[in-house]
């Protein structure tokens, strides 16, 4: 089954994440590349991009293998599928043949600025200058090594519109895994997007009358209880603030309560996951905060005016949240789960928090172990950065999100139960399947118009288009960052006066609050509570020794004081977070996190010596978890300090421990010696990618010196978006900001 789940609109492509690739002068060559029709030197070529790290190594494996299997593949088949592989390396599900013809040099891995090193292979774009689309789509067959469709082939070629060219055909080539991936995932949604049944019409208004108090506006969270209440797939997405986990919340009380109106049931089976244990514990954290405030007196009495209620049922809902991959029950060093369509979950609703960061080999399991009368609700910011790992599914499902697109039955049924119509220009008689059951949030709640934190992000995140040029994007964004708004502070370095670097130095010690109106004091938040000024490391650090409690007291039989303790770091440590968008070089992760320890250890607020605090363990260091370790209970995203505490063999000296949060009251930290931890690095600076389910209250951005492809629109909105009430933009050189904003991800697949 192929199910198209979008209309035919679909929108043009922007630029891609690698726009800052270079590209070479397109001059037609007199003559076709001998790549393009000799094996051998297809295999020279394809060296020498492995030399210079524009190719892997296993993608070039990968067709030797076919190569070795079959001696008789057309060279052009062979290069197809090198670059193929090479796409999931970058993200993507597949390769798109036109889109490649149209700018080749994005097919590859290349240096932002070019290489200039001696003697450069070819450009993808000099190796292509001849070839035409029809003649490549010509050369992918070979009854062993590709299909359009079913089999067992490893390559599959699907023959659709361009995403790129609209109007023209093109091929997206396929390893077969993936292109399973997205057969079931079309499949599994296609499956839940019928409408059901919601429950009495009566009991669900007056249960949604009674979560919702009635306002003078459309409630998009009530129209997305909705609309997710009356199907077994709903996708509720939203900015920050805009009240997402507040929203599902609602959800699941007003789930229960439909549910429990039936005669002879049992409360719903509900599980809450998330990708990662960081997100995992917000989550969890959020969740608990706010079942607390819901009316579930007035839903209960409901219930009990219900002729088919059961009074012996109390409205329960579940407050723990779990990783995916824990749901799943991960199998180690497999990629397989243990629950899976075989072996079902045992559940009747499942929601995902975080689904941006979601891949579609990870959504496929998930859809595949619901059991079929369960139902999916998915939760997340549509504009955010997608997964690492291939794919960007929750971005294609909510392609159309912004103008919802919902039909006139689908208008009239929410305008009955919310009593407020929709807007006309969201109305679309020809409106799919799919967008009757996405809900956009469009009022942050966090983020008013006097926040520069919310302006930043709206200007950043407005797409290119025909009405919205570059140079009118720049304007917006540095129209927002010159506005003086009492949350924001733009710092441009430059890189040769002193003076500048050590103002980078000051923001990372203490979080340079004199660069904010009134330095920071005076705020209040959406909630009318005061906002603490803006900080840096040297905060968490002061908390560290100022709190420590007496070292005359053992560690093992004074367990609530240093518990206390390491919550009061933990806490202090969460006011301030530098992110950054790279991992390698003086602007990324590795080279930042020894620059602050240097700087720290200067002002002396840590000590060390270079070893040390490059690669050794020291009272202060930050570290985050890279990979689950289910054995210590941790999972990839989680962060912990290193405290000091004393030794009981050894009066007078103190061990090292790593201190982590928990979200058992009963035990709010988790000690794990440091000799346990292998999976572990330190994050005074953070990547974005990494920071993704995280907030801070002061959160820097720094942009590195040069382009560079991983600098897109996504990126910076949702570094940006981590600040809760501070944030600071800092450009290592000027331009770079105006360059990431105006780039965007299009990861391409078939999803659509």
């Amino acid at each position: 089954m192929n199910l198209d789940l979008f209309a035919d609109d679909a929108p043009p492509a922007a630029r891609s994440e690698d726009a800052a690739a270079p590209t070479a002068p397109q001059v037609k060559a007199a003559q076709p590349h001998p790549a393009l029709s000799d094996t051998a030197e297809l295999f020279m070529l394809c060296e020498r991009w492995v030399a210079r790290g524009w190719l892997r190594d296993l993608d070039l494996a990968l067709v030797r293998f076919f190569e070795h299997e079959t001696h008789n593949a057309p060279p052009l088949l062979l290069l197809a599928a090198a670059l193929a592989s090479h796409q999931l390396g970058r993200g993507h599900v597949c390769l798109d043949l036109a889109a490649t013809l149209a700018a080749p040099d994005f097919a590859l891995s290349l240096p932002p600025e070019g290489d200039d090193l001696n003697d450069p292979p070819p450009l993808p774009s000099d190796v292509l200058a001849t070839l035409t689309l029809p003649e490549w789509q010509a050369a992918l067959t070979h009854p062993t090594l590709i299909s359009d469709g079913p089999g067992c082939t490893p390559l599959v070629a699907c023959h659709a519109k361009s995403d790129t060219h609209n109007k023209a055909n093109t091929t997206r080539l396929y390893l077969r895994r993936y292109w399973q991936f997205e057969q079931t995932l079309h499949n599994e949604i296609a499956t839940r997007l019928s409408v059901g049944n919601a429950g009495e019409r009566l009991l669900l208004k007056n249960a949604l009358d009674t979560l919702f108090p009635a306002t003078d506006t459309l409630d998009w969270q009530k129209s997305a209880c909705a609309l997710a209440a009356r199907s077994p797939f709903a996708i509720i997405t939203g900015g920050p603030g805009t009240g997402k986990t507040t929203t599902v919340v609602r959800l699941l009380a007003l789930l229960q309560t439909l549910q429990l109106a039936q005669p002879n049931t049992h409360p719903l089976r509900i599980r809450l996951a998330a990708p990662t244990g960081k997100a995992a514990a917000r989550l969890n954290e959020s969740i608990a905060g706010q079942v607390k405030d819901l009316p579930l007196g007035g839903l209960e009495s409901l219930l009990d005016k219900h002729s088919a209620a059961s009074s012996s049922n109390a409205i329960d809902i579940p407050t723990e949240v779990t990783t995916i991959h824990r749901l799943l029950g991960a199998r180690a060093d497999t990629r397989h789960f243990r629950h899976n369509a075989a072996n079902p979950l045992a559940l009747d609703v499942l929601v995902v928090d975080e689904a941006s960061m979601v891949d579609i080999e990870m959504m496929t399991a998930l859809l595949s172990a619901l059991p079929a009368s369960a139902k999916l609700v998915l939760l997340g910011d549509k504009d955010q950065l997608a997964s690492v790992e291939a794919g960007a599914v929750l971005g294609d499902l909510c392609r159309r999100a912004d103008a919802a697109h919902y039909t006139p039955a689908t208008a009239q049924w929410l305008a009955e139960l919310t009593d407020h119509p929709l807007p006309e220009t969201l109305i679309d008689s020809n409106g799919q399947p799919l967008d009757q059951v996405i809900t956009m949030l469009r009022v942050s709640h966090r983020f008013t118009e006097t926040s520069g934190i919310g302006q930043l992000a709206q200007a950043i995140n407005q797409p290119l288009s025909g009405a919205l040029r570059e140079r009118d994007k720049h304007q917006a964004v540095h129209g927002v960052l010159n506005n003086g708004y009492a949350d924001l502070h733009h710092l441009v370095l430059k890189p040769d006066a002193q003076n500048e670097d050590s103002a980078l130095e000051r923001l990372m010690i203490t979080g340079s609050p004199q660069r904010f109106p009134n330095a920071g004091e005076g705020r209040i938040n959406h909630k009318g509570e005061p906002i603490a000024p803006p900080t840096g490391y040297q905060h968490y650090l002061n908390t560290l020794a100022s709190e420590r409690p007496d070292t005359s007291l053992a560690f093992e039989d004074n367990g609530e004081a240093y518990d206390a303790w390491a919550k009061q770091v933990l806490n202090a440590y969460s006011r301030f977070q530098l992110l950054c968008a790279l991992r390698k070089g003086p602007w990324g992760v590795e080279g930042l996190n020894l620059r602050i320890a240097k700087t720290l250890r200067r002002e002396k607020l840590l000590f060390g010596n270079d070893h040390t605090l490059e690669k050794g363990w020291f009272e202060g260091r930050p570290v985050l978890v890279t990979q689950n370790d289910y054995g210590l209970k941790l999972m990839n995203g989680d962060i912990g300090i290193t405290l000091a505490v004393p030794d009981p063999r050894t009066p007078g000296r103190s061990l090292l421990r790593v201190a982590f949060p928990t979200s058992d009251p009963g035990n709010p930290i988790h000690w794990v010696l440091p000799s346990r931890l292998h999976a572990v690095e330190t994050v005074f600076a953070m990547t974005v990618h990494k920071s993704q389910g995280s907030e801070f209250q002061h959160t820097a951005l720094l942009l590195p010196q040069t382009p560079n492809p991983i600098l897109t629109r996504e990126l910076v909105y949702t570094g940006i978006t981590r600040a809760r009430d501070w944030l600071t933009v800092v450009e290592a050189k000027r331009g770079i900001l105006n360059d990431a904003v105006t780039r965007e991800v299009m990861k391409v697949s078939g999803v659509g």
